[in-house]
């Protein structure tokens, strides 16, 4: 009988590991080949990078075009599986491109960890403690990094919040510029280590100490105009406002809005390896502070052209993470050619503006499906094994049928075989 109790997984060497995985699901010679390709990263480096390591995956990654933002030329590189997002980038940032671009703009990296306290014997008299020590605190806290102190950044602020039901708590919210990082070790490293003068302050009982993901005070906008007469008109833009007014009134209609965004976002972060979860996690909890609403905005101007917006809480960093691991991520971080966590934010921010109107226009003018299907049906004719121009001829053939699937895929390219051997 099968079992996934493996004793001491983690100290078998890849190789062994592997073969455990092939014994357990009765994987053939090829699919073991397969697993053993790691592609550009080595496989000693994965190994360090997670537990339990076995194979890295490959995820297809473009570079979306025309993008202009602040007045600078950008290639952006996108990794996503979805048919169509880069494309429709493309295009929206080219129709965007001209009206000026995209104008964006990013406030402070600003991060906060918290330290939940509980067992308080006053809440009061400890809240007043706290405030009474908060100079002393941001100092020992800053002790955590020199790099920052020296930047006159590092824990700048601290505030309190609390708790009455359904247990008692006071939680300590520290405030930290993490400048070009995202943050994350810094800012827990910084609670970690004021966590027992806290303790001592208030006579309450430290638990968690880590930062939170709703960046709320690290915002970053973007700003485009979209001409109407580059999009279809008047009666497109229209569409595309009482498009955002759907999902400005309807969460289910929101959250598929808002996945339009993300669909654009995540790709730059995936791409660039940074924490595609992290900005994920604060930008559905930022626009649910009061009810869930789109991140973005539409609007039209008097002269009847397209005005964007956007309002996201974005942590990234261009120091430290995975990206010195991995030579893909600090290529693709090349290729943006990015100075700052700031301007690399601006960035993210422009290309989720970018996504959520390509997938507007698509879904107010000629329906989301066009356009995606026929990337499908390409991604299917591959999957049948079909290469080069036959790839194309039978996507289109799926599509002039209305039969896209990969059955139908493999007829296509076994009729085009035997019509060349005939």
């Amino acid at each position: 009988m099968r079992s996934s109790a493996i004793s001491k997984f983690y100290r078998l060497s890849v190789e062994d590991r592997i073969k455990k995985v092939a014994n357990f699901a009765d994987l053939n010679q090829e699919e073991i080949d397969i697993l053993r390709n790691n592609g550009s990263l080595p496989t000693e480096v994965s190994d360090h990078m997670v537990e339990n390591f076995l194979s890295n995956i490959e995820i297809p990654m473009g570079i979306a075009t025309n993008f202009m933002i602040n007045g600078k030329d950008y290639l952006i590189p996108m990794a996503i599986e979805e048919p169509s997002v880069i494309a429709a980038c493309s295009n929206a940032a080219k129709i965007a491109r001209a009206s000026g671009g995209f104008t964006s703009f990013s406030t402070d990296p600003l991060m906060i960890g918290q330290i939940q306290l509980l067992d308080i014997p006053s809440p009061e008299i400890a809240t007043v403690k706290i405030q009474l020590h908060k100079q002393e605190l941001l100092s020992m806290a800053n002790e955590k990094s020199k790099t920052l102190s020296s930047m006159n950044a590092g824990a700048k602020d601290l505030y309190t919040t609390y708790y009455e039901s359904p247990k008692e708590m006071l939680i300590v919210n520290l405030i930290v510029d993490v400048r070009d990082a995202m943050g994350a070790n810094i800012v827990n490293s910084m609670c970690e280590h004021i966590s027992s003068k806290v303790e001592e302050l208030t006579g309450g009982r430290a638990n968690l100490r880590i930062l939170t993901n709703l960046s709320d005070l690290r915002i970053s906008y973007s700003f485009a105009r979209f001409k109407s007469d580059l999009i279809g008109g008047e009666d497109v833009s229209r569409r595309i406002v009482e498009a955002y007014e759907f999902a400005a009134q309807d969460i289910h209609r929101a959250a598929t809005h808002n996945k339009g965004v993300m669909n654009g976002v995540d790709a730059v972060l995936l791409a660039t390896l940074n924490d595609w979860r992290a900005v994920e996690a604060g930008a559905h909890a930022y626009h649910s502070i009061a009810g869930y609403k789109p991140f973005t905005r539409f609007r039209l101007d008097k002269n009847g052209d397209l005005l964007g917006s956007i309002k996201l809480p974005i942590a990234v960093g261009t120091v430290g993470g995975a990206t010195r691991s991995v030579p893909k991520a600090q290529i693709t971080r090349k290729i943006l050619g990015v100075k700052s966590s700031s301007e690399f934010a601006n960035i993210i921010a422009a290309v989720g503006l970018a996504q959520n109107f390509a997938a507007l226009r698509a879904l107010a003018d000629e329906g989301i499906q066009k356009g995606h299907m026929k990337l499908h049906s390409r991604n299917l004719a591959i999957s049948a094994g079909a290469t080069g121009r036959i790839i194309d001829v039978i996507s289109e053939r799926m599509i002039q049928e209305g039969n896209i699937s990969l059955t139908r895929a493999r007829e296509i390219l076994n009729s085009i075989r035997n019509e060349r051997n005939e």
